[in-house]
């Protein structure tokens, strides 16, 4: 690193004469990761991407908007194929957006996506260059006696992924998450309830924006348990093996590394200051939806392939959990 040089930075006039000419002169530091894009993949979307998605064929990824996807190969960045396009030829015929997008981990030929209105859509690239049509409807059908004012926002699917065997889908609402079979479209495996807590404060929610937020899911590398984050900094994971099993529910926060590493009952020690099991630790009963900081929310969260590590993204903070 160049600690010192001759150029003009606003704090200094240019030397008078040779004698005030500075010697560039080098110092040693650390060394920085910085990201150097190799390709710029451009001009294919109108409106702000929200999914990219590699393909099992490692040739190939698909970049999704609100309205449309692009299949891109690789090796080639001036050139995408469209293969969904809901934008309607008036756009006050609009009903609903893409949200999420995501290939089949196995079978190149599938991808799917979710939208505004619930549902999630399984679709076959073998059926025809533009998938309009879907090969498989995954919605769950809404019970009119409890249909309000929020109902359409909430059911929106913000957060869609494959279990690493491509035989599961997890989605994501706003209150609840949803595991799917690909093999039965009727019903979801399982409903988990994350946020019903809140649903005495949807008003306020709408209020303040919150109700718009989009929580991100994700399943681990053996399909066994899923997680999403929350408000006040909170996460849950969730055995998805055992319906009966307990939820585990912890919070990104830096005083729980602080703190000194909690002796489990079987004598397991975990690195974040709670017990493996989420005994001791914290309860989604105990939650008062008036005292919790909804400024302090987990969106984003990645699950290790192969290990039981979680990455958990907390306002500018990276936590990092592992068994």
């Amino acid at each position: 690193q160049v600690s010192e040089n001759n150029l003009l930075d606003g704090d200094r006039g240019p030397p008078s004469d040779i004698s005030r000419l500075r010697l560039p002169k080098l110092v040693a530091c650390e060394n920085i990761v910085a990201a150097i894009p190799r390709k710029i993949y451009a001009n294919a979307h109108a409106y702000h991407i929200n999914s990219i998605s590699v393909n099992s064929d490692g040739e190939t990824y698909l970049s999704a908007d609100d309205l449309r996807i692009n299949l891109w190969n690789l090796g080639i960045n001036n050139q995408s194929f469209n293969i969904v396009d809901i934008k309607p030829a008036n756009m006050e015929d609009l009903t609903e957006v893409i949200t999420a997008a995501e290939f089949h981990p196995q079978s190149c030929n599938y991808f799917m996506y979710s939208s505004s209105k619930g549902t999630v859509k399984l679709c076959d690239m073998r059926q025809a260059a533009l998938c309009d049509q879907h090969a498989k409807l995954f919605e769950e059908p809404e019970d009119p006696a409890s249909k309000n004012f929020f109902s359409e926002i909430i059911s929106s699917v913000s957060d869609v992924r494959f279990s690493a065997d491509g035989r599961y889908i997890l989605s994501r609402d706003y209150l609840t998450l949803r595991l799917w079979d690909i093999n039965m479209e009727r019903e979801p495996v399982r409903t988990i309830n994350v946020h019903d807590y809140l649903k005495p404060k949807l008003c306020d929610l709408y209020e303040n924006d919150c109700i718009f937020d989009k929580f991100e899911c994700n399943i681990s590398g053996d399909g066994k348990h899923a997680m999403t984050g929350s408000y006040n900094n909170y996460f849950s994971i969730y055995n998805l093996a055992d319906a009966n099993a307990p939820d585990v529910m912890l919070q990104a926060d830096k005083n729980a590394f602080r703190a000194k590493r909690v002796q489990g009952p079987n004598g397991s020690k975990s690195k974040v200051g709670i017990p493996r099991n989420g005994r001791n630790g914290l309860r989604k009963e105990d939650i008062d939806p008036e005292n919790i900081d909804y400024n302090r929310k987990i969106l984003h969260s990645s699950w290790h392939p192969r290990e039981n590590t979680l990455a958990v993204a907390a306002t500018n903070n990276l936590f990092i959990f592992t068994d």
